[in-house]
């Protein structure tokens, strides 16, 4: 990677990197032989060259200053709160881990001149379009405190990319699933551990509700791709594909072999009749193209699951 702007500015910061997705980018940059500095709550659990490690709380300072030097290429910006659910019930603590922390590290990577930052975006941040195509260019209408929080994220981004000159881009992921997400209770691991356990899942209303799911390695190489492009603006990064629950259901019985029974409850307020997303722009502004079909990214998470029955098998 040529450093940014001459200056020998090498390394990537990457917020969140303990995560399920940070994780991955940052295996990702060091395959690339990019220096790395992860900055988490949670501390880094791969023994990696070349990653710096800062254990700590984006909301202190100390933790901020640490982790962007004059080295400091870029930042991606992956850590938030991010359950929906957990935003209604907690919307001080959502406003200040998600918007407070990024006016800090965006004000901190203008005082020390890093040129470009990602975020981790997400489409909530449109509200409830129906069944209607999400595009990059729809009206911000966020109806929960996470997509509003993220809504600002994103104004805060154009802002400094507009006064200051940054290279900003929001990323707005649907939902991600893949191998290392063994922590999450979204619905690929729930359906994943009912398999391993024999058991069934259960589904909201009819099961007819709409997701595009995409599969981590699309997610990170959207990541590599939006740094290296320079693009600033926002940038849908999902499969552009759009499968019912039942669809996923048939497509990770067809996966395990398990017979994964269904029982349908009640959809919960809110419950989005879907989530559809064209991503052709994407591919014009950060040259982004997924290439992982659902069946085979369920196969690397139905490996990855099924590796955990292991005695000694590392999550």
């Amino acid at each position: 990677m040529a450093s940014a702007h001459g200056s020998g500015r090498t390394s990537v910061v990457v917020t969140g990197g303990s995560g399920f997705i940070g994780r991955a980018v940052v295996r990702a940059f060091r395959a690339r032989g990019v220096p790395v500095t992860v900055v988490d709550r949670v501390p880094f659990p791969e023994d990696l060259d070349g990653v710096r490690v800062v254990t700590g709380d984006l909301r202190e300072a100390a933790v901020r200053e640490e982790a962007v030097t004059a080295e400091t290429a870029g930042i991606v910006h992956l850590a938030a709160l991010t359950s929906v659910l957990k935003s209604v019930e907690l919307p001080e603590d959502t406003f200040a881990d998600n918007v407070l922390v990024t006016q800090e590290l965006l004000e901190l990577a203008r005082r020390r001149e890093v040129p470009k930052f990602l975020l981790a975006s997400t489409n909530a941040v449109i509200g409830d379009v129906g069944t209607a195509t999400i595009t990059p260019d729809l009206p911000l209408r966020p109806l929960t405190p996470y997509g509003a929080t993220k809504a600002a994220c994103e104004m805060l981004l154009s802002g400094y990319a507009g006064a200051y000159g940054m290279t900003t881009c929001a990323l707005r992921f649907t939902n991600v699933y893949g191998p290392g997400m063994s922590h999450k209770d979204s619905f690929v691991p729930r359906m994943m551990r009912a398999a391993l356990s024999g058991t069934g899942v259960k589904v909201y209303g009819d099961g007819r509700q709409r997701r595009d799911l995409v599969h981590v390695d699309d997610v990170v190489g959207a990541i590599l791709s939006a740094f290296d492009s320079g693009y600033s603006g926002r940038a849908i990064v999902g499969a552009g594909r759009s499968v019912s629950v039942l669809e996923m259901v048939e497509a990770v019985r067809e996966v395990t072999g398990a017979e994964l029974p269904v029982e349908h409850v009640d959809a919960p307020a809110g419950e989005m009749p879907a989530v559809v997303v064209d991503v052709s722009a994407s591919a014009a502004t950060i040259g982004y193209q997924p290439s992982v079909s659902l069946v085979d990214g369920l196969a690397t998470a139905w490996k990855y699951f099924s590796g955990l029955d292991r005695p000694n098998a590392t999550p």
